[in-house]
């Protein structure tokens, strides 16, 4: 079974449309900045990958709620659907969820609710959304919740589903990873020899979900499969067994071979034991293939955009197809070793004709996800 992906919106450092961040994906753009709302003297890592919206130059509360609800309004127009979601189940992958709004509530005594905390009042107000759930899967989580929109077709409970992740950056996860990795990324560089851990980045992303058949839009890609699994096997380290069952799971979920992928949307966090074991895997997956994808890790322009990374790494993958264009790795100098036999894209965009992508999510504590996206035609 396929499932039709009918609209697409999104949010980010680089743009504030799922057009306009592939162009400046493609273009190269170094959008990293320094901390501007965070005392960046506490800190040993000094910059992040964050939107610039905030007219007064402080913080404010429910900047993550105010993208979700952008990428959600842009996704609907995509589909050519109303802005009304009464009948519409809304998936909502985050790994923060509004955690910097709580540091604001603490701080500053920003006024902030319990309920803001899950987006549901917020879609409820904006769309009369009712059927609303938050999922806090980590890294993977907007995958997750499209795997879980999956389901809620099949099982005949709805022929439309809207599938979203957001998240913002919040001082305490920044102050935490600032402690916990071993050197101080002032860049998020995925897989090249210089790469010393995740930089946070910001935004959300959304797209429309809906069963073939049942609409008169033509599709913007197929939705072929996705694999969920947690392997459990460490706190912090990804686990080469679980990576590897989630990606030929997909793969025998989809019917394809590893020969049949054109491009692989990386996980790509830029930290060493994420990047080492991905490559390690995928060159496994794909060492028996003519000619292996093409592959490329839009965190090193986005930075890491937590629970809505996988997701939007699909929506770029979506016009990656269309425009018969995948954007390159930035700052990709020099692969490390387990990436050496990789079609890693350097330097440059580079025209392709893709048919099938597989994406990649991994989060903490083994949550690992992968999807597979097909052409619409």
């Amino acid at each position: 079974m396929t499932w039709d992906i009918t609209g697409s919106g999104a949010v980010a450092n680089i743009g504030r449309t799922p057009g306009q961040i592939f162009d400046a994906l493609c273009a190269g753009q170094e959008t990293r900045s320094p901390l501007k709302v965070f005392d960046s003297t506490k800190y040993r890592t000094r910059h992040a990958y964050e939107i610039d919206d905030r007219p007064t130059g402080r913080d404010e509360p429910l900047r993550a709620t105010k993208w979700l609800i952008l990428a959600v309004r842009q996704a609907l127009a995509d589909a050519g659907l109303s802005d009304d979601l009464s009948r519409t189940p809304v998936l909502v992958g985050t790994t923060l969820r509004e955690q910097r709004s709580t540091e604001l509530w603490w701080t500053e005594g920003a006024a902030v609710r319990p309920a803001d905390l899950h987006f549901g009042g917020a879609l409820r107000e904006a769309f009369g959304a009712v059927s609303t759930y938050t999922f806090a899967n980590a890294c993977s989580a907007s995958l997750y919740a499209l795997g879980l929109a999956t389901d809620m077709i099949e099982s005949g409970a709805t022929d439309t589903v809207v599938v979203a992740g957001t998240d913002a950056l919040t001082e305490s996860a920044f102050g935490m990873l600032d402690r916990v990795q071993n050197e101080s990324p002032q860049m998020l560089r995925p897989f090249d020899v210089s790469h010393k851990g995740m930089l946070m980045g910001e935004g959300a992303v959304a797209v429309v979900l809906q069963r073939a058949g049942t609409h008169d839009r033509s599709p913007l890609a197929r939705l072929r499969a996705v694999s969920m699994n947690c392997d459990a096997h460490h706190a912090t380290a990804p686990d080469a067994d679980g990576i590897r069952e989630a990606v030929l799971d997909a793969h025998r979920r989809a019917g394809v071979g590893a020969e049949d992928i054109d491009l692989v949307m990386l996980h790509g966090s830029g930290t060493p034991r994420n990047d080492e074991t991905e490559a390690g895997v995928l060159s496994e997956v794909f060492a028996g293939t003519s000619r292996g994808p093409l592959m490329t890790a839009i965190k090193s322009m986005t930075g890491h955009t937590l629970g809505g990374s996988g997701l939007l790494s699909v929506v770029i993958a979506v016009l990656a197809m269309e425009r018969n264009t995948v954007p390159p790795v930035l700052g990709l100098a020099e692969p490390i070793e387990q990436a050496a036999g990789l079609g890693l894209v350097r330097e440059a965009a580079t025209a392709a004709d893709i048919t099938t992508a597989q994406i990649n999510a991994f989060g903490l504590g083994g949550i690992n996800a992968v999807a597979l996206v097909g052409a619409a035609s």
